[in-house]
Protein backbone atom coordinates (compact mmCIF):
# COMPACT_ATOMS: atom_id res chain seq x y z
CA UNK A 1 0.00 0.00 0.00
CA UNK A 2 1.59 3.22 -1.17
CA UNK A 3 0.19 5.84 1.23
CA UNK A 4 2.19 7.10 4.19
CA UNK A 5 1.10 5.90 7.60
CA UNK A 6 0.17 8.75 9.93
CA UNK A 7 -1.11 7.51 13.27
CA UNK A 8 -2.09 4.24 11.58
CA UNK A 9 -3.75 5.95 8.59
CA UNK A 10 -2.89 6.21 4.91
CA UNK A 11 -3.20 9.72 3.43
CA UNK A 12 -3.49 10.39 -0.30
CA UNK A 13 -4.11 13.56 -2.32
CA UNK A 14 -6.01 13.59 -5.59
CA UNK A 15 -4.94 16.72 -7.47
CA UNK A 16 -7.15 17.52 -10.41
CA UNK A 17 -6.32 20.28 -12.87
CA UNK A 18 -9.32 22.54 -13.37
CA UNK A 19 -9.11 22.23 -17.15
CA UNK A 20 -8.64 18.45 -17.13
CA UNK A 21 -11.23 16.60 -15.08
CA UNK A 22 -10.27 13.15 -16.30
CA UNK A 23 -6.47 12.82 -16.09
CA UNK A 24 -4.59 13.41 -12.85
CA UNK A 25 -2.14 11.96 -10.35
CA UNK A 26 -2.84 10.68 -6.85
CA UNK A 27 0.02 11.39 -4.46
CA UNK A 28 0.84 9.99 -1.05
CA UNK A 29 1.44 12.26 1.93
CA UNK A 30 5.09 12.72 0.92
CA UNK A 31 4.04 14.10 -2.47
CA UNK A 32 5.13 10.96 -4.35
CA UNK A 33 2.99 10.12 -7.39
CA UNK A 34 1.62 6.64 -6.67
CA UNK A 35 -1.52 6.30 -8.85
CA UNK A 36 -2.74 7.87 -12.07
CA UNK A 37 -6.31 8.35 -13.26
CA UNK A 38 -6.45 8.37 -17.05
CA UNK A 39 -10.05 8.92 -18.10
CA UNK A 40 -11.79 5.68 -17.21
CA UNK A 41 -8.59 3.88 -16.15
CA UNK A 42 -7.11 3.81 -12.64
CA UNK A 43 -3.39 3.01 -12.93
CA UNK A 44 -0.39 2.54 -10.66
CA UNK A 45 2.65 4.84 -10.89
CA UNK A 46 4.14 2.68 -13.65
CA UNK A 47 0.90 3.31 -15.60
CA UNK A 48 -0.20 -0.33 -15.41
CA UNK A 49 -4.00 -0.58 -15.38
CA UNK A 50 -5.57 -1.65 -12.08
CA UNK A 51 -9.27 -0.74 -12.47
CA UNK A 52 -11.72 0.55 -15.06
CA UNK A 53 -14.32 3.12 -13.99
CA UNK A 54 -17.68 2.83 -15.79
CA UNK A 55 -20.47 5.32 -15.12
CA UNK A 56 -24.04 4.43 -15.98
CA UNK A 57 -26.65 7.17 -15.70
CA UNK A 58 -30.10 5.70 -15.28
CA UNK A 59 -33.37 7.65 -14.96
CA UNK A 60 -33.86 6.69 -11.31
CA UNK A 61 -30.38 6.07 -9.97
CA UNK A 62 -26.73 6.59 -10.81
CA UNK A 63 -24.48 3.54 -10.93
CA UNK A 64 -20.70 3.33 -11.18
CA UNK A 65 -18.95 0.03 -11.81
CA UNK A 66 -15.33 -0.38 -10.75
CA UNK A 67 -13.97 -3.26 -12.82
CA UNK A 68 -10.68 -5.09 -12.67
CA UNK A 69 -8.68 -5.14 -15.89
CA UNK A 70 -10.13 -8.59 -16.72
CA UNK A 71 -13.63 -6.95 -16.57
CA UNK A 72 -14.61 -8.71 -13.32
CA UNK A 73 -16.60 -6.36 -11.07
CA UNK A 74 -14.60 -5.18 -8.04
CA UNK A 75 -17.35 -2.85 -6.78
CA UNK A 76 -20.67 -1.38 -7.87
CA UNK A 77 -21.62 2.01 -6.45
CA UNK A 78 -25.33 2.87 -6.43
CA UNK A 79 -27.03 6.01 -5.26
CA UNK A 80 -29.29 4.93 -2.43
CA UNK A 81 -30.75 8.08 -0.92
CA UNK A 82 -30.32 11.82 -1.16
CA UNK A 83 -31.56 14.86 0.71
CA UNK A 84 -30.65 18.52 0.32
CA UNK A 85 -27.66 18.13 2.67
CA UNK A 86 -26.48 14.56 2.26
CA UNK A 87 -26.16 11.63 -0.12
CA UNK A 88 -26.14 7.94 0.68
CA UNK A 89 -24.55 5.50 -1.70
CA UNK A 90 -24.18 1.75 -1.40
CA UNK A 91 -21.03 -0.01 -2.55
CA UNK A 92 -21.54 -3.68 -3.38
CA UNK A 93 -18.39 -5.80 -3.50
CA UNK A 94 -18.59 -9.42 -4.67
CA UNK A 95 -15.50 -10.52 -2.70
CA UNK A 96 -15.83 -8.54 0.50
CA UNK A 97 -18.21 -6.71 2.78
CA UNK A 98 -20.52 -4.12 1.26
CA UNK A 99 -19.80 -0.50 2.11
CA UNK A 100 -21.84 2.66 2.49
CA UNK A 101 -21.03 6.26 1.63
CA UNK A 102 -22.47 9.07 3.75
CA UNK A 103 -21.97 12.76 3.22
CA UNK A 104 -22.10 15.18 0.33
CA UNK A 105 -20.66 14.12 -3.01
CA UNK A 106 -21.39 17.58 -4.45
CA UNK A 107 -19.31 19.33 -1.79
CA UNK A 108 -16.76 16.50 -2.00
CA UNK A 109 -16.87 15.67 1.70
CA UNK A 110 -18.00 12.17 2.51
CA UNK A 111 -17.15 9.10 4.55
CA UNK A 112 -17.02 5.41 3.62
CA UNK A 113 -18.24 2.85 6.14
CA UNK A 114 -17.90 -0.93 6.21
CA UNK A 115 -19.75 -3.04 8.78
CA UNK A 116 -20.79 0.19 10.52
CA UNK A 117 -17.21 1.40 11.01
CA UNK A 118 -15.61 4.36 9.26
CA UNK A 119 -12.85 3.13 6.94
CA UNK A 120 -12.15 6.23 4.81
CA UNK A 121 -12.85 9.95 4.64
CA UNK A 122 -12.68 12.05 1.49
CA UNK A 123 -12.67 15.85 1.62
CA UNK A 124 -11.95 18.71 -0.75
CA UNK A 125 -9.14 20.96 0.39
CA UNK A 126 -9.29 24.62 -0.56
CA UNK A 127 -9.51 26.14 -4.00
CA UNK A 128 -6.37 26.46 -6.04
CA UNK A 129 -5.51 26.11 -9.71
CA UNK A 130 -6.16 22.46 -8.90
CA UNK A 131 -8.99 20.85 -7.00
CA UNK A 132 -7.31 18.85 -4.25
CA UNK A 133 -9.04 16.03 -2.45
CA UNK A 134 -7.57 14.38 0.61
CA UNK A 135 -8.35 10.71 1.07
CA UNK A 136 -7.66 9.28 4.49
CA UNK A 137 -7.88 5.48 4.73
CA UNK A 138 -7.74 3.37 7.87
CA UNK A 139 -5.18 0.53 7.92
CA UNK A 140 -6.16 -2.93 6.70
CA UNK A 141 -8.31 -1.64 3.81
CA UNK A 142 -7.94 -2.10 0.05
CA UNK A 143 -6.43 1.35 -0.59
CA UNK A 144 -6.41 0.97 -4.37
CA UNK A 145 -10.11 0.06 -4.51
CA UNK A 146 -11.11 2.89 -2.16
CA UNK A 147 -9.12 5.38 -4.26
CA UNK A 148 -10.75 4.04 -7.46
CA UNK A 149 -14.17 4.52 -5.79
CA UNK A 150 -13.26 8.11 -4.84
CA UNK A 151 -12.02 8.78 -8.40
CA UNK A 152 -15.25 7.36 -9.86
CA UNK A 153 -17.41 9.53 -7.62
CA UNK A 154 -15.34 12.65 -8.40
CA UNK A 155 -15.61 12.02 -12.14
CA UNK A 156 -19.35 11.39 -11.92
CA UNK A 157 -19.91 14.59 -9.95
CA UNK A 158 -17.82 16.69 -12.35
CA UNK A 159 -19.48 15.13 -15.40
CA UNK A 160 -22.98 15.75 -14.06
CA UNK A 161 -22.06 19.34 -13.10
CA UNK A 162 -20.73 19.97 -16.59
CA UNK A 163 -23.85 18.47 -18.20
CA UNK A 164 -26.06 20.68 -15.99
CA UNK A 165 -24.02 23.76 -16.92
CA UNK A 166 -24.25 22.96 -20.66
CA UNK A 167 -28.00 22.43 -20.41
CA UNK A 168 -28.39 25.76 -18.64
CA UNK A 169 -26.26 27.49 -21.31
CA UNK A 170 -28.37 25.94 -24.07
CA UNK A 171 -31.60 27.06 -22.42
CA UNK A 172 -30.27 30.61 -22.02
CA UNK A 173 -29.32 30.81 -25.69
CA UNK A 174 -32.43 29.13 -27.09
CA UNK A 175 -34.36 31.37 -29.50
CA UNK A 176 -37.55 32.70 -27.98
CA UNK A 177 -40.80 32.44 -29.80
CA UNK A 178 -43.27 35.30 -29.53
CA UNK A 179 -46.96 35.21 -30.37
Amino acid sequence: MAGKRTEGRHIYRMKKELLSIEDYWIENENGEKVFYVDGELFRNAQRNGLYKIWERFLPITDTIDIKRMDDDIAATIKKKFATFWTDKWKIETPNGPDMEIRGSISSQHYTIYSKGEQIAEISKKGFHIRDTYEVEIKPGQDNELILAIAAGLAQTYHLKSEMKRLKSDMERHRPRTYR
